[in-house]
């Protein structure tokens, strides 16, 4: 049975924009984990976009559709999370159902729980805790075992925060192997945040 959110999440209604839009719309909101050690939360300060079948640089291109990505063909405002490496990452599900888009989070500036994240991330600084994808899932506690939920409910979701004065885009990384999709401008960040992952 799901429990009852610590803090009130944003409503469905607000992933219902374009990817794009919501790949910034995202910036300065608080995502939060709460798991039995407690809660970690931070202001997601870096975001990437991929844009389904079109996109050769998305999980889904060519509307491949396999028991990882499934969740990307669902609505919007599910949790997308998949491993690389020894890595959990995880994605905002965008788009409309069975347009399988989704928004990567690269980075969060730490906001609550700071000892936990760093019972988690030990011998680091604080800045090298949440500044990359699979940081600030470590960071946070979010596992393979979020992927489908929504971000509406307990125990991962988002809340709102604050409003960014400036954001900065470019290409998206580590993606060098997709043709012209490398080039697309669909990495957004907080500019000057020190947490993003690659100033």
């Amino acid at each position: 049975m799901s429990k009852k959110p610590a803090y009130e999440p944003l409503p469905i209604q607000f992933y219902n924009k374009p990817t794009l839009e919501l790949a910034k719309a995202l910036l300065g909101c608080l995502l939060v984990k709460e798991t039995d050690e407690g809660i970690c939360s931070g202001y997601i300060v870096e975001t990437e976009a991929y844009r389904g079948p079109h996109d050769r640089a998305a999980h889904s291109f060519g509307n491949r559709r396999t028991k990882r990505t499934e969740v990307m063909f669902a609505e919007a405002g599910r949790v997308y999370t998949y491993t690389m490496h020894t890595h959990t990452l995880i994605n905002v599900v965008s788009a409309d159902v069975n347009i399988p888009e989704a928004i990567l989070i690269r980075a969060v500036e730490p906001y609550e729980g700071l000892d936990l994240m760093e019972t988690r991330r030990p011998g680091r600084q604080p800045r090298e805790w949440t500044n990359g994808p699979g940081k600030l899932t470590k960071a946070l506690g979010i596992t393979s075992d979020d992927y489908g939920k929504l971000f509406t409910e307990w125990p991962v979701y988002i809340t709102a925060g604050y409003l960014p004065t400036h954001i900065s885009s470019g290409p998206r990384i580590g993606i060098d192997n997709t043709g012209e999709a490398r080039d697309y401008p669909w990495r957004y960040w907080i500019t000057g945040n020190t947490y993003v992952s690659r100033r």
